[in-house]
């Protein structure tokens, strides 16, 4: 069952961003892998789309690693999406990605609309953010067979130290809300951050 959830995932990506993916795994001891799928057109300009997203964080549903009865096929499913200017190399992104996705399976952690995850490390090498904001991806969410939830597509927003800690204080609508009034554009990997007010 584990695996016909990462093809049904596999095929919905492909059908709707209509590439198929570059792929990179990565093992994680005591986990079964993850894998990061890379989209990209093939003349791909600087201002086109990457969209990277983790396959295999929706093998199982996300539970409480303390709940000894947890439901193995009911619960909540869900995959990471990063979207990114084409254009600028990011080494490392695929890695951090599968940390994040391996941490329902490691850690317990339940991944959802507006959670914030801190890596702690930049998220790629040499990248100002260190942090992600997580919010619904416009691809949607993938459709399981009953009596299985369907897989939500999570897309992590690249975020600094600074705008991680106003999330905190102020939450996360506060500082999508600064990202408009500053016209600041997200997908790019040099952007400026938010300053708070």
């Amino acid at each position: 069952m584990s695996e016909a959830v990462t093809d049904v995932v596999g095929r919905f990506l492909e059908d709707r961003l209509e590439v198929p993916p570059q792929r990179a795994s990565v093992t994680f001891l005591g986990v079964e892998p993850i894998d990061v799928l890379r989209f990209v057109t093939p003349d791909a300009t600087p201002d086109d789309q990457l969209v990277y997203v983790t396959s295999g964080c929706s093998r199982h549903p996300m539970s409480d690693p303390t709940d000894l009865h947890a439901d193995p096929v009911r619960g909540p499913r869900a995959e990471l999406v990063v979207r990114m200017r084409a254009g600028t190399p990011l080494p490392g992104l695929h890695t951090r990605m599968a940390t994040m996705a391996a941490a329902p399976a490691v850690e317990g952690l339940i991944l959802a609309a507006d959670a914030l995850i801190d890596l702690g490390e930049p998220l790629w090498d040499g990248a100002a953010f260190t942090a992600v904001l997580l919010e619904d991806d416009e691809l949607g969410a993938v459709g399981l067979a009953e009596p299985m939830d369907p897989v939500r597509l999570l897309r992590a927003v690249p975020i600094t130290a600074n705008e991680a800690a106003w999330v905190r204080l102020k939450g996360a609508d506060a500082l999508r809300d600064a990202w408009r009034e500053a016209g600041i554009d997200v997908t790019r990997p040099d952007r400026t951050a938010a300053t708070p007010s």
